[in-house]
């Protein structure tokens, strides 16, 4: 069995790609436990007889998800508006964990995190911690990372997937691609960055216009210089999906 765990910036529609785990069934879905740890001092997880555990530390966190794995896969998604310096400073947890990352480009994704936190600061964008993250993951984890294109998975979602699947070693579901629309109890204490995906009923784009953008903004278009390189660094090692011939 594994752990694996989906590791996004802020607005990658990972949240998307978490309803498409948990319409699969049979792999236990966590959302953003650290992301609630680092923000409330505790979080709940899921325990192997069907019940929850909460835990108070992100040694606990890993711990717990890492044990729960050996008797079914588990996928846990999180956000790196923070840098969660346990897992620099202890790698060796993290090393059989199959690490996954999903990037979007940051035009868009700067613009709807603002729209949603106007007080939103540089750091809190997360390319530059994901690409922290996946420098450790390439060098600490057994198994090399696995890095989505965003933009890729909206327009082809049935090959981004199933080319995510056979990465990480898990079987293609494709009845997994289409939800029901709705709110989730699993993102309930976040609900506001999450309403978009409550609409959806599949991987499509959303169309929506935000009134400051990097283009005219200039403390987002500073934002979007810093994290720029990030972003070019990280979807160079985004998995190649075979073209329809």
């Amino acid at each position: 069995m594994a752990l694996i765990a989906m590791w996004a910036h802020p607005r990658a529609i990972s949240t998307a790609f978490l309803r498409m785990m948990i319409a699969r069934g049979d792999v236990t879905v966590v959302h953003e436990p650290l992301v609630t740890l680092v923000d409330t001092g505790r979080v709940a997880l899921p325990a192997a007889d069907g019940g929850t555990v909460t835990v108070t530390s992100p040694a606990e966190v890993t711990t717990h998800l890492v044990e729960l794995g050996r008797d079914r896969p588990v996928f846990v998604k999180d956000t790196l508006e923070y840098r969660y310096g346990h897992l620099f400073e202890a790698p060796e947890r993290i090393a059989d964990v199959t690490h996954t990352f999903l990037v979007r480009h940051p035009a868009r994704t700067i613009s709807s995190h603002h729209a949603i936190k106007p007080t939103v600061a540089c750091h809190e964008i997360g390319y530059e911690h994901q690409w922290e993250l996946f420098k450790l993951v390439r060098t600490a984890a057994r198994r090399p990372p696995v890095v989505l294109s965003a933009e890729a998975l909206l327009r082809d979602p049935t090959r981004v997937v199933a080319a995510w699947c056979a990465a990480v070693g898990l079987p293609y579901r494709p009845e997994a691609l289409t939800w029901d629309p709705g709110d989730r109890t699993e993102w309930a204490r976040t609900r506001i960055w999450h309403l978009d995906v409550e609409r959806t009923s599949g991987f499509r784009p959303v169309a929506k216009d935000f009134a400051a953008t990097v283009e005219n903004d200039a403390t987002l278009r500073a934002y979007y210089e810093h994290h720029l390189p990030f972003y070019q660094r990280l979807i160079q090692h985004a998995i190649p999906v075979e073209e329809p011939s």
